[in-house]
């Protein structure tokens, strides 16, 4: 009976053995004799919380480094003035919810919005600080005790029209912004009205047109060409502003230019001498809508602004932004073409599915007014991390710097690995006069100082070599002068290894010495060498954006996130514009932290004192 129990016990525990069943408590030596040494560091290392916390955070940013480029396109010769040190933030199309239903006037500026009222009263949105003493959400006293019937907002400067022809202008008036015509100023001092219908504003300038065809320009007269030919007066049913010029649609259906200076806009197409029933302008174009619906677009036309699309209906309503027009058909349908750069050129399906009324369109926004006075927007919200001194976007800077960045820390440490191990491995092994011999080399090379040397060497090379070749130049100076520290690494612990038995067997057998050391001794110490690898990723990382930071890295406009920070060295930007030092400073710094938990926690994963139990 007693047999036949011991017999099944033993039965069982082979069962258990070979098809699993209950755990059976194993002893402290018994779990570590079954563990093998990279499957006990790969536990040690997953119940580190802080380790594996870093290793997260690092993974999300190095993921965004590395599949964010394909999102956020970089044009390194991208520039916007308009755009210039604009905060973080999705405010620049919210419309205030006292104009829902109750849509005048609206016009879009640079960073901002204007709008009205049925009553008559003025809201002004978005980022609307043009100065750090002008701020265009200031309103005058007078405008908001007026019935303002039109607006304008140009670049800098906002227009405004009352019920009584009263012209109003504030935001920037350095340049003559708020110099109104004689004749508008003799009108308001006697209480006349000149009833004007269309009030524009461009680029320090503004304009204004009178039912009785007159046409007035006032402004920045060195900048934009705003004199007006006598021979137009009394004629002139719309005007058309651009960045420094303006076309006009005269009362008999032709366009002409009425200014002085010969430019792209001057050259006005033959075909458009009749028959012409609107006209818009872009920031270096002009488009018109002829009787029978064709679309005809002319001046500077380098994003697109000349590609009209196709479709069923009839404009009978066409409005300019900065590189982009919008189109209201007789079908109610809308459609936008030109620069698409923020999602201002095409029209979204939720517009389409309603019934539009009117829109209104300027720089980079779009504002459709629905049939039960709802405003749908299109086009730029604004910037989560904000725009730099040139109107770049911060984000995709940081997305596409942070993988220049990374690239050069990894190709880098990779360099230095491959060095390292190599002389480690035969200065540890063989010893004697290789061990003498690689090791003086060693120290000549970690004597040196590194940050003046890159610097010389790259002050020297930087006139010869173009900007991708001074990346690969630091990738190669990085690894090759950071290996003595690796080579140490690895020689000391071959050194401990080499009398070990198994390479005695190894000897014993006739395995040739360079395959017991890569092959043997090596993987032995790969777990310090994984430590020291991470380490040393965020320190290349940290040389490479200080060789950038002090002018001597990657050159702009390429970014990193060290000529990041570089070109937000100085007190205005560190007082007034955060955002530009702020957020590459955070990402860089929690990148940097996050390797260096996981590179603390892989040293005491490979530590089996470490280990919690």
């Amino acid at each position: 009976m007693a047999a036949n129990k011991k017999d099944t016990a033993k039965t069982g525990g082979l069962f258990s053995r070979l098809f699993g069943g209950k755990k059976q408590g194993r002893s402290f030596m018994e779990e570590e004799q079954l563990q093998s040494p990279g499957r006990m560091m790969l536990q040690n290392f997953l119940h580190n919380k802080l380790g594996m916390t870093g290793l997260c955070v690092f993974l999300v940013v190095l993921l965004a480094v590395l599949i964010g480029p394909r999102f956020f396109i970089l044009d390194l010769s991208y520039q916007d003035n308009t755009q210039m040190n604009v905060p973080p933030g999705y405010s620049l199309m919210s419309v205030p919810k006292e104009l829902n239903g109750h849509v005048r006037d609206i016009s879009p500026g640079t960073t901002f919005a204007v709008g009205i009222d049925d009553n008559g009263k003025v809201h002004v949105w978005g980022y609307t600080r043009i100065t750090e003493t002008i701020n265009l959400a200031n309103i005058p006293q007078e405008v908001k005790d007026a019935t303002i019937v039109q607006v304008a907002a140009g670049y800098d400067h906002v227009t405004a029209l009352d019920d009584q022809g009263n012209v109003y202008v504030w935001g920037n008036n350095r340049l003559n912004q708020d110099k109104l015509p004689r004749e508008i100023t003799d009108a308001m001092r006697k209480g006349e009205n000149l009833n004007i219908t269309q009030l524009d504003a461009s680029f320090q300038f503004s304009a204004a047109v009178t039912e009785s065809g007159d046409l007035y320009m006032w402004g920045n007269q060195n900048m934009a060409d705003i004199k007006v030919k006598s021979a137009v007066d009394g004629h002139v049913k719309k005007v058309a502003l651009t960045t420094y010029a303006y076309a006009t649609l005269l009362d008999d259906g032709s366009v002409v230019y009425s200014g002085f200076q010969s430019n792209a806009i001057s050259e006005i197409p033959e075909s458009l001498s009749s028959g012409v029933v609107d006209i818009a302008a872009t920031s270096s174009s002009v488009a018109a809508i002829k009787e029978d619906g064709s679309i005809v677009v002319w001046g500077g036309c380098a994003r697109g602004e000349d590609q009209v699309p196709a479709f069923d209906g009839k404009p009978v309503e066409l409005y300019g932004g900065r590189y982009h027009y919008t189109a209201l058909l007789d079908t109610g349908e809308v459609v936008s073409w030109g620069d698409n750069f923020h999602g201002q050129g095409v029209v979204p399906a939720s517009v389409q599915d309603e019934e539009i009324e009117t829109v209104f369109a300027g720089f980079y926004q779009n504002y459709a007014v629905t049939a039960k006075g709802e405003i749908k927007t299109w086009g730029l919200k604004g910037y989560l991390c904000g725009t730099d001194d040139l109107g770049r976007d911060v984000l995709n800077r940081i997305i596409n710097g942070g993988r220049v960045t990374m690239t050069v820390g990894a190709v880098s440490v990779i360099i230095s690995l491959i060095i390292g191990i190599i002389t480690g491995g035969l200065s540890g092994y063989f010893g004697g006069w290789v061990d003498m011999l690689i090791m003086r080399v060693s120290e000549v090379v970690g004597g040196l100082p590194f940050i003046p040397f890159a610097m010389i060497l790259s002050a020297v090379m930087s006139t010869r070599i173009s900007v991708s070749q001074r990346m690969y130049l630091i990738m190669v100076v990085l690894g090759v002068l950071s290996w003595p520290g690796t080579c140490r690494l690895i020689r000391a612990q071959i050194f401990s290894q080499r009398e070990q038995e198994y390479v005695t067997a190894a000897k014993a057998i006739g395995v040739k010495e360079l395959s017991i050391v890569f092959r043997h001794i090596l993987p032995n110490v790969l777990s310090l060498v994984l430590v020291s690898a991470t380490l040393a990723f965020a320190t290349c990382m940290l040389t490479e954006s200080t060789l950038s930071y002090l002018g001597f890295g990657i050159p702009l406009p390429t970014p990193t996130w060290g000529n990041m920070l570089t070109g937000a060295n100085n007190s205005i930007v560190i007082q007034q514009y955060w955002w530009r030092w702020v957020f590459p400073a955070l990402v860089f710094g929690i990148c940097t932290i996050c390797i260096n938990l996981v590179g603390d926690a892989l040293r005491d994963a490979v530590d089996p004192k470490s280990a919690e139990r």
